[in-house]
């Protein structure tokens, strides 16, 4: 069985971390058994974040009793102290723990600094000094952010998107974090459900031993999936590199990760579905995004303002509205009937 140590965390767990934002789409039940049976097969690392909606309290729910036998990280985007404590009460209150394994900035876009005068570094410090946390983490989207976090020797890990689409700057920041001995968690190792091959995926972070992938999962069939890795991990083949090598063609470059950091948007654009439609029609089953409402969806980006928000707040640096027009000219020309 692969383990991770998450650097001088020393959190050391299965190499395949629970991600639970999509649990908040299901039921209470169908998360608990989810949770459970995640644990009761060997994943011992559960990600969460306050942003979350009812994630943390799924969570909570589900390992009240057995809180000693888990790790949980979960996040805020508190921008000031205030914010900041009232949603960490909030996160252990939910949590049914009286502390969190490892507690994150979620996606600021600056590095909190000690006299910065935010405030947010020493409110994370005095909280773990009161016992309510025990690590400190950092999470982003943006590269210049987070080699700033590495670099600043202020945080114990990193969550960073990392895939086999990972660019070579993406590569010097996972090594970066090897060097400072910080933990690096993966997440979007499918990148947004565009990478559809999860042993090619596996088989490809395989390669970085102190990185953990965290695996968005909702429904049991993709748990079942990675908790088949535990006890027969994908190796990598001549087949999966093929894979990789076809898919790196396809989607490095401009596409749309799917993060949703430019939402909401005023026109109501479901801008993170709707920017990468092309993509999602030829690399999942097409049928559910033809459907009637899938049509009205897209019909929507004629109602785009150009207002320039998306862009500015798009952490990869999209020009979304393009992006946005090309993905409804190629999805009207399918509707017309032209193969995909």
């Amino acid at each position: 069985m692969a383990e991770v140590t998450l650097g001088r965390t020393m959190i050391t767990v299965n190499k395949n971390g629970f991600g639970a934002l999509p649990v908040q789409r299901v039921s209470v039940e169908e998360a608990g058994r989810l949770l459970k049976k995640a644990f009761d097969h060997g994943i011992t690392f559960f990600d969460t974040a306050r942003a979350y909606s009812d994630s943390e309290e799924k969570l909570g729910l589900a390992f009240e009793g057995i809180r000693e036998k888990i790790f949980i990280a979960t996040k805020t985007a508190a921008k000031t102290v205030e914010e900041f404590r009232r949603d960490l009460e909030e996160s252990l209150r939910l949590l049914k723990t009286d502390y969190i394994d490892l507690y994150q900035f979620h996606n600021p876009a600056v590095c909190p600094k000690p006299g910065d005068g935010s405030g947010l570094y020493e409110a994370m410090l005095e909280a773990r000094e009161n016992g309510k946390i025990r690590h400190i983490g950092i999470t982003n989207h943006r590269l210049n952010v987070a080699a700033e976090a590495v670099a600043s020797g202020l945080y114990e890990t990193l969550q960073f998107p990392f895939s086999y689409l990972a660019s070579e700057k993406e590569l010097e920041l996972v090594e970066a974090c090897r060097k400072a001995d910080m933990g690096f968690i993966a997440m979007k190792a499918l990148s947004g459900g565009l990478i559809t091959n999860s042993a090619a995926a596996y088989a490809y972070l395989a390669k970085f031993d102190h990185v953990l992938p965290i695996w968005g999962i909702q429904r049991e069939h993709e748990l079942d999936e990675f908790l088949s890795y535990i006890d027969n991990p994908p190796v990598m083949t001549e087949e999966l590199e093929a894979v990789i090598e076809h898919d790196r063609k396809e989607l490095l470059g401009e596409f749309c990760r799917g993060c949703g950091y430019c939402m909401p948007c005023p026109a109501e654009i479901e801008i993170n579905t709707c920017a990468r439609m092309s993509l999602l029609i030829r690399r999942s089953p097409s049928a559910g995004h033809l459907t009637e409402a899938s049509q009205n969806m897209m019909m929507k980006i004629k109602d785009c303002l150009h207002c320039g928000q998306c862009s500015s707040k798009c952490p990869y640096g999209l020009d979304t509205p393009s992006l946005l027009e090309r993905n409804l000219k190629d999805y009207e020309e399918i509707l017309g009937g032209k193969a995909y």
